[in-house]
């Protein structure tokens, strides 16, 4: 740092560091707004009735599509980014783009209608992981070096090592309430009410063929 940049911070306070200014930019700005969205996105299924429509089977892959961005997030907040935390982010990001395209064919070849407001929601959720990993391989370019090298004299690289400076408890805290309350909670509701409105379908469509053989046996 030069005498100038020096004197800049220490009068205006001010930070010229990038990294701590991108790990703050992932941390409270980032991923807090991944949970907006996402609870929109939920919304929007319950206003289209997913439970009559595509049912089970898009509530099930909604909740693949949080597993492929909840196991990164929750490892990144607990380790080292290294070569094998990389693989699994970048792994977890181009699964997580599959599924989103088969989550949108799923719900456009069911009835329920896909309105462009929850399209342009969707557009939000496909490119947050891609702006948390770019970020991520930025901020550790040494790490995306080793892993082009393959980790190769590297003896940590292809294991998880805890973050030297761990996350407050009070950060890890706030995040999982989050997670429960803007995830876990209205996603859960949305797949049980998927469960019991398939179950209420069976028991009709018995019912009915149960009053037909009645009606046909008189």
């Amino acid at each position: 740092m030069s005498r100038d940049q020096a004197a800049e911070i220490s009068a205006t306070g001010v930070t010229a560091d990038v990294g701590d200014a991108t790990v703050r930019y992932l941390l409270y700005g980032l991923l807090p707004s991944w949970f907006v969205p996402g609870l929109a996105d939920w919304v929007m299924h319950r206003r289209t009735r997913i439970e009559e429509t595509a049912g089970t089977k898009e509530s099930l892959i909604h909740a693949l599509m949080m597993t492929e961005v909840g196991i990164p997030i929750a490892l990144t907040l607990r380790y080292e980014v290294n070569p094998l935390l990389l693989t699994v982010q970048l792994g977890a990001t181009a699964a997580h783009e599959a599924t989103a395209l088969w989550d949108v064919r799923t719900a456009v070849g069911s009835e329920r209608e896909v309105k462009p407001v929850e399209q342009h929601i969707h557009s939000f959720l496909e490119s947050l992981p891609f702006a948390a990993l770019t970020s991520l391989m930025c901020l550790h370019a040494d790490q995306v070096k080793s892993l082009l090298r393959g980790g190769r004299g590297d003896g940590d690289a292809w294991r998880l090592v805890p973050r030297r400076r761990p996350l407050s408890r009070g950060y890890l805290a706030g995040i999982g309430v989050a997670i429960g309350t803007c995830v876990l909670l209205p996603y859960g509701e949305e797949l049980l009410r998927c469960v019991r409105a398939r179950r209420r379908g069976r028991k009709r469509i018995t019912s009915d063929e149960a009053r037909h053989r009645a009606t046909e046996g008189h």
